[in-house]
Order: structure tokens, then C-alpha cells, then sequence
């Protein structure tokens, strides 16, 4: 008897055990940016949005994707046009169109980043790379990357996937060619400078030469304005004497002091007095 009640307890406590699973297995929710691919017997049937939901126990269950935008990084090596070797870092912004869902989960699974993405971009972007010159890649690691983005889209056309954006994050050459580079760059810079110190000293002398010129223009405008004040003195002196002969006594009158000389010259005349014969 005691053996018989206690295999009810057990078939009791599994019937209870078995109620409360499949009725906590009959709803499940999905979050905002989530997407439930609803499965029956493992055969997807449909994809449900945010919020609560019911499935039957024991014959449906859900796998969640997401449909946020994502990340991922990536580092391989590749080579430049001019056969420099390099370490390339990306990455690669995705995201899972919601009308793709159904699709991209039937033919790759939740794995499809893996299957898509890592699969592609390391050859896209060998391929893209090798048309830049080491020295192009450098100064121009934004077109670099608008390359490898146009390339892995091209790839994946028509697979369920929006590539967003790629960045380039670094470009890593070897250190023989970094110092090569650097070695170029401060003989460039070398030249600049001495290519300025040579503009400055010859703006320097041009100045110097100007303010001599300057300097000496204005020595001789003086001379000249002077000669040209003295020459119309002469000229008005001159006027004034033809036109009155008298204006030479005037003169010389307006100038004496009154003494007469102590010694005359027979025959001649006292100044300024005009004696009768």
C-alpha cells in the first residue's frame, strides 16, 4: 500500500510539474529592436513583433534576432598597390531589415553576421586595398573605406543584409616603411622652412630697398620743390626790377647806416646823394 501511494505522489507531482512547464511555456515576449522567428517542429512559420505572445508548448518554440543597427571590428593584413605590407583594422556597421528576417534566418541562421560579413569583407577589402598607393592610403583613409563599404554591398546584394557604414579605424605598415615616411616628411618640412626664411629675408630687403627709395624721393622732391621756390624768387626779383630800376637804390638805401665813405675815388659819385654839377 505504502509502495502504491507513493508512485500516485510521483505521477501526481510530474502531471504538476509538466502543467506548470507547458503553461509557463505558452507566452514569451519580445523586446523593442527584437523580431521572434516563430518555429513549428523546427519550420519557421512566422516572425513576431515586440510584445507578449503565446506559442503551444511542446511544439512551438521562438528564436529571437535582432534588428538593430550593429558592429562588428575586423583586423587582417593586406598589401598596398606598391607592395607595402599592412595591418587594417575596420569595422563594419550592419543592420537586419525586419522583412528579412524570415528570410535571412531560413537560409543562414542567427549566425548569418558570421556567414555574410566575415566571410566577405576580409576579400573586399584586400581587393580594395590593393588599388591605393601606401602613401594615398595615408592621406586618404576616408575613400578607403567608402571603397571596401561600396564593394561588401555589392557582395551582398539580395542576402538579407544592410551594410550602413565601413570605417577605416588604422592602417599599420611596417616599421621600416614608417620610418622611411617620417624621414620624408621632415625633409619636406625641412624645405618649407627654408623655402619661408628665403621669402622673408627677400621681403625683408624689398622693404629696405622701398624705405631707401622712399628716402631718397623724398630728398629730391625736397630739392626740387626748393629749387623751384627759389627760381620763382629770382624770377619775381627780376620782374620787379624791370619794371622799376629804381628798386636796386631802394635797396641799397633801405640797407645803409648814413656814414659816407672816408675815402672816395676821384671822379666818383657819393651814394644815395645826387650833387648838381
Amino acid at each position: 500500500m505504502k509502495f502504491t501511494s507513493r508512485i500516485a505522489l510521483l505521477v501526481v507531482l510530474a502531471g504538476v510539474f509538466f502543467l506548470l512547464f507547458g503553461i509557463n511555456g505558452t507566452w514569451y515576449t519580445v523586446n523593442q529592436g527584437e523580431r521572434a522567428v516563430l518555429l513549428r517542429f523546427g519550420q519557421a512559420v512566422d516572425v513576431e513583433g515586440p510584445g507578449l505572445h503565446l506559442k503551444a508548448p511542446f511544439i512551438e518554440d521562438v528564436v529571437k534576432m535582432s534588428v538593430r543597427e550593429q558592429k562588428e571590428e575586423f583586423k587582417t593584413q593586406a598589401y598596398s598597390q606598391d607592395q607595402q605590407p599592412a595591418t587594417v583594422e575596420v569595422s563594419v556597421n550592419y543592420q537586419l531589415p525586419e522583412g528579412s528576417v524570415m528570410g535571412t534566418y531560413t537560409r543562414y541562421g542567427v549566425d548569418y553576421p558570421a556567414i555574410l560579413i566575415d566571410t566577405q569583407l576580409p576579400r573586399r577589402l584586400k581587393e580594395v586595398f590593393g588599388r591605393f598607393s601606401a602613401q594615398n592610403m595615408i592621406q586618404d583613409r576616408t575613400k578607403l573605406g567608402l571603397e571596401v563599404e561600396k564593394s561588401l554591398e555589392g557582395a551582398l546584394d539580395g542576402r538579407g543584409i544592410h551594410i550602413v557604414s565601413v570605417q577605416v579605424e588604422d592602417v599599420s605598415f611596417s616599421d621600416a616603411y614608417e620610418t622611411a615616411v617620417e624621414s620624408r616628411m621632415r625633409s619636406i618640412v625641412a624645405e618649407y622652412q627654408a623655402e619661408a626664411e628665403k621669402a622673408k629675408r627677400i621681403t625683408n630687403a624689398d622693404a629696405a630697398a622701398y624705405e631707401v627709395k622712399a628716402a631718397a624721393d623724398a630728398q629730391a622732391h625736397a630739392i626740387q620743390v626748393q629749387g623751384q621756390a627759389q627760381a620763382s624768387a629770382i624770377k619775381a626779383r627780376a620782374d620787379a626790377l624791370q619794371s622799376n630800376p629804381n628798386l636796386v637804390s631802394l635797396t641799397a638805401a633801405e640797407k645803409w647806416n648814413g656814414i659816407l665813405p672816408s675815402t672816395m675815388v676821384p671822379g666818383g659819385a657819393v651814394p644815395f646823394l645826387q650833387l648838381p654839377k
